[in-house]
């Protein structure tokens, strides 16, 4: 639950970084340029608004569901996604008539359909799911889906997490005749699966499921529940009765509506479902006002102006191509909880290549196909000649045979300690993949003639930012930084070639260990070290497990 968490915390953390790097005329501790591409050559490679009820409708939201990809270019919406992400008072409640009367006009005037709608807030709901939950801890998911457009929802949403590595169940007890919603059990069952009756759920939904998702009712339903709907609530409620202390119990999420729930005043007696995650569509209900569990959601984005002005309702931008968006603060955080139990393939001896580099090669060029941002970003540690440590993030440039290779400013604290204590290590962190690269060796400078081509090859921007920034050192403010670098804009204004700096240049370390870590479960995680010997008077690799 917490996991997720803390990764929309970090994509937060990113979408502001991006803000002050995108904004900026550096970009990153090292001068970051704005994309990276790879090739090699010669053994060398080079670093150059949507809907529940359907009547279920469109959805608003605020902006935290952030997507590495979907980060950069954001930073003008920061401001106001925080400030609404704080006060959840600042985003719109419809009431019962306000949301149908919605829904109306989507569907009238607006020319939207059914399926069309349904497959948007089924795709929200998995999206929001997938942000909190991880199929890792919670890969058993049961959709409980009634005979209305948010049941429609539920089996949308159950598609979509089979594709996203979850395993979907569904109880789907009174099947609708409509094309629309035979088509989405074809689509299920096609491919495998399971649908369970209500006699083939187990009593007790503690030991089978890890998610429940709650699709039965929406803003629509009026009454009391009626068999086997009210059968299937009760079980849903017991999950959190108190008798449910010794185990972890399964997580509800409610789709639009908790079902029982009035659609304005909530649980009225106090005996209903207490979801721990809510996915709002179109605009919470004024129901959510009463939900209290951890984790609430609006899914989609499609409310348009008209709509907004028409009931004045509050739709903070959606970032990027995101989905689905959390209202409210975050949950309170444990760090001491926060962990993940790795699931990845074997790393083993008889796999791995008898040279590090073409190991590493391997890694590197997996860590691009799985489109992970800034895989040549390497932490970069050194040590001054008293032993003191110090560490930031830099770029990787190349890599060969003869070693790693970045470039940054010859003045600065690193450059300062590199010359006193020429060791350093470097450490890659492929989030994605469950994998890092540890590194270590003695470093030295690249030639002039190295630096100098590279130098040449980044964009102008980049080339008057490293003239103008006289890195580690106090400046009076930023607008000193400004004023420099537009009095190099104008003199270089004619295109011409823009000198090298003498203080600018790479740098190469030459490896002497190099370890490969692969996350596995229980964290006995793969490590396996290339360590530089010599054997008959010529280096070689030895390789060796170590303990995680």
């Amino acid at each position: 639950m917490l996991r997720g968490f803390k990764r929309q915390t970090m994509r937060c953390h990113c979408l502001l970084t991006n803000f002050l790097v995108t904004n900026s005329i550096f970009s990153h501790p090292t001068d970051r340029p704005p994309s990276t591409s790879f090739s090699s050559s010669g053994g060398k490679h080079l670093i150059s608004g949507f809907w529940g009820g359907r009547l279920n409708s469109a959805i608003l939201g605020v902006g935290f569901c952030w997507k590495s990809a979907q980060v950069r270019g954001m930073a003008c919406k920061v401001a106001s996604a925080l400030e609404s992400l704080n006060d959840p008072e600042s985003v719109s409640y419809l009431n019962q008539k306000e949301a149908a009367e919605v829904d109306e006009i989507l569907m009238g005037p607006l020319g939207f359909s059914v399926d069309q709608l349904m497959e948007l807030a089924g795709l929200s709901v998995a999206t929001s799911i997938a942000e909190v939950y991880t199929p890792n801890e919670y890969s058993r998911v049961l959709a409980i889906c009634g005979p209305g457009n948010n049941g429609g929802d539920g089996l949308v949403a159950a598609r979509h997490l089979y594709h996203f590595g979850y395993k979907p169940y569904v109880c789907y007890p009174k099947r609708t005749p409509k094309a629309l919603y035979t088509g989405l059990v074809t689509q299920l069952e096609s491919l495998s699966i399971p649908f369970l009756s209500v006699e083939d759920l187990p009593k007790d939904l503690s030991n089978d499921f890890d998610i429940i998702v709650d699709a039965l009712f929406g803003f629509s339903f009026r009454g009391d529940p009626r068999p086997p709907f009210d059968d299937l609530i009760g079980r849903m409620v017991n999950l959190h009765s108190n008798d449910q202390t010794c185990q972890k119990s399964p997580v509800i999420v409610s789709v639009d509506i908790p079902s029982g729930w009035h659609v304005e005043e909530g649980d009225i007696r106090g005996e209903g479902i207490r979801p721990d995650m809510l996915v709002s569509l179109t605009a919470p209900k004024l129901c959510a006002k009463k939900f209290c569990g951890p984790h609430h959601f609006l899914g989609g984005r499609f409310v348009p102006p008209a709509i907004a002005d028409k009931f004045k309702l509050h739709l903070p931008a959606y970032p990027g191509t995101s989905m689905c968006v959390r209202i409210g603060k975050p949950p309170s955080v444990d760090v001491s909880s926060l962990r993940e139990n790795y699931i990845s393939p074997e790393f083993l001896e008889d796999q791995v290549e008898a040279d590090p580099i073409d190991q590493f090669h391997k890694w590197f060029n997996d860590a691009v196909a799985a489109g992970l941002r800034e895989p040549n970003a390497m932490a970069l540690s050194t040590a001054s000649k008293d032993g003191k440590l110090s560490s930031r993030m830099v770029l990787l440039k190349g890599f060969d045979k003869e070693g790693f290779v970045w470039y940054t400013n010859y003045e600065s604290r690193k450059a300062h300690e590199i010359s006193e204590n020429p060791h350093a290590a470097l450490l890659f962190y492929w989030d994605g993949l469950n994998r890092q690269v540890r590194v270590e060796g003695p470093v030295q400078k690249v030639s002039d003639e190295e630096s100098e081509k590279y130098f040449h090859s980044r964009p102008r921007g980049s080339q008057m930012g490293a003239i103008v920034s006289k890195q580690s050192t106090i400046v009076p403010g930023r607008h000193v930084l400004h004023q420099e670098y537009k009095e190099l804009e104008a003199k270089f204004s004619d295109g011409s070639l823009i000198p090298k700096p003498k203080h600018w240049g790479g740098y190469r370390l030459k490896p002497v260990i190099i370890e490969f870590w692969q996350g596995q479960q229980s964290r006995l995680h793969d490590r396996l070290q290339y360590s530089l010997q010599e054997a008959d008077g010529r280096p070689v690799w030895k390789i060796d497990r170590l303990a995680p």
